[in-house]
């Protein structure tokens, strides 16, 4: 049994993989009564795909009003025969951004690498889940392992919820106007509410009012850092902003831990984070790199008190392009549970990197490593992003 946590008036459950996060989501799509909410980058034709589709189905053959909005890319491969039978029961879908063309680097047609990368979901407006786990089963089936990939959500029950839902409802008027021209409502520019409580707050990134809003939450919090960060990030490419906040708190005796992708899963990426390692351990920052399995997980604990948990990467196409979504919690409890769960995941699944180590000083993997970060480079400058993006 998962440990509730009250914080600022609402219920706070920390769900751990899909094994945890699936039958939390099905258990509360079959308890709705008037709505659901769903958003998502991946849905994939797998298990879990098709354990979601079908608790979907079944709340919208009972009346519920049932909203899903899939990303264009993220999803597109989801099959069109899943589309028909979700759309005959009732259940109403929109594509965000689907007319896509992954040639297409200019900065006219920027907007198309712009996705909606968040994943949530709102029941009621009175339960709402928000973290990094797509709905796709957590052991590919083409995996050479049996470990899970390591992700987080958060279950949340009370006010926050209807906060999560305006959001949600704005992002799906969007939808509506821009691929059926059709205005259901007058729609305005989103603005997050004003907190209640410094305790939980919503961190939306988009590309009007909320640019950097994610960015601010990690900045405030590595500035105000006096004993310990730890950060789980699948794809860590960040700018030379955040790089030296952190360096800066390890300088000034703060202890910094990265748990990093181990396993390569896109390449570009992979090699190109392994650019920033010799100058992230020069400044005391201590490196390990997840071993058991693919890891998905966006999360970072300060101080043992503050803790984000959500949709965004520490890379370029989360921090300066995609639609993104964290919840920001300041409770020991709660930071307590899960920092608790990284450090076990470190303990037992990390590998550390450190100084000197052979595969960071071999001419070829330094050779490839700089390559790749000067290729992502070159092209965040194309899109028009400068000195400082990466």
């Amino acid at each position: 049994m998962n440990q509730t946590h009250q914080v600022a008036g609402n219920q706070l459950t920390l769900l751990q993989n899909g094994a945890e996060y699936f039958p939390q989501l099905c258990a509360d799509i079959d308890a709705a009564r008037h709505s659901i909410h769903l958003e998502t980058y991946i849905f994939a034709a797998d298990q879990a795909g098709r354990t979601v589709a079908d608790a979907l189905r079944r709340a919208a053959a009972r009346g519920v009003e049932v909203c899903l909005l899939l990303d264009g890319f993220g999803a597109a491969e989801l099959p069109a025969q899943w589309l028909d039978e979700l759309r005959a029961d009732g259940v109403q879908v929109l594509w965000f951004r689907r007319d896509i063309s992954p040639f297409t680097l200019q900065r006219s047609r920027m907007r198309r690498l712009r996705r909606m990368h968040r994943k949530m979901a709102v029941i009621d407006a009175a339960v709402a889940l928000v973290g990094g786990i797509n709905i796709l089963d957590d052991v590919p089936t083409d995996a050479d392992h049996d470990a899970p990939r390591l992700d987080y959500a958060v279950r949340v029950q009370g006010d926050m919820a209807d906060e999560v839902r305006a959001a949600m409802e704005h992002m799906w008027n969007l939808v509506t106007w821009a691929t059926l021209r059709r205005r259901v409502k007058k729609i305005r520019y989103f603005k997050s509410r004003e907190s209640r409580s410094p305790e939980l707050s919503l961190l939306l990134r988009d590309n009007f009012r909320h640019r950097r809003d994610i960015e601010h939450a990690y900045h405030a919090a590595m500035a105000h850092a006096q004993h310990e960060i730890i950060m789980a990030n699948a794809y860590f490419l960040p700018g030379r902003i955040f790089r030296r906040a952190l360096m800066h708190a390890a300088q000034r005796g703060v202890r910094v831990v990265l748990l990093l992708q181990g396993r390569v899963e896109y390449r570009l990426q992979h090699y190109a984070t392994r650019a920033l390692y010799e100058q992230l351990l020069a400044a005391g920052i201590e490196i390990y790199e997840y071993q058991a399995s693919y890891m998905h997980a966006k999360v970072a604990v300060v101080d043992g008190r503050w803790a984000t948990i959500g949709s965004s990467n520490i890379d370029p196409l989360s921090l300066l392009l995609a639609r993104e979504a964290n919840l920001a919690v300041q409770d020991e409890r709660f930071a307590g549970e899960l920092r608790r769960s990284l450090l076990d995941a470190i303990d037992r699944d990390g590998l550390r990197i450190r100084p000197g180590d052979s595969r960071q000083t071999g001419w070829r993997s330094r050779l490839l490593a700089k390559l790749s970060h000067a290729i992502i480079r070159i092209v965040m400058a194309v899109l028009g992003y400068g000195k400082g993006s990466i």
